[in-house]
């Protein structure tokens, strides 16, 4: 199994796609968290805490992962 894994995420970053879908989901979640605001902005919070990363990244990962498959 791990060898099978292994395989996988070497071909997935063996592309420019691999780094790509990886870039746009750092840049939408940087987006939410520090830029955009809202609940889920950090800097306007009282005190910072992953509960909003943990919150949005499911989200941003539903729309990602079908647009790469």
């Amino acid at each position: 199994m791990l060898a099978l894994w292994k395989k996988e995420v070497m071909t997935f970053f063996g592309s420019l796609t691999g780094y790509l879908v990886a870039g746009v989901f750092l840049v939408i979640l940087s987006l939410f968290l520090w830029f955009i605001p809202g609940n889920m902005n950090i800097p306007m919070g009282a005190y910072a805490t992953l509960d909003s990363l943990f919150w949005i990244a499911p989200w941003i990962y539903l729309f990602l992962v079908p647009a790469i498959t």
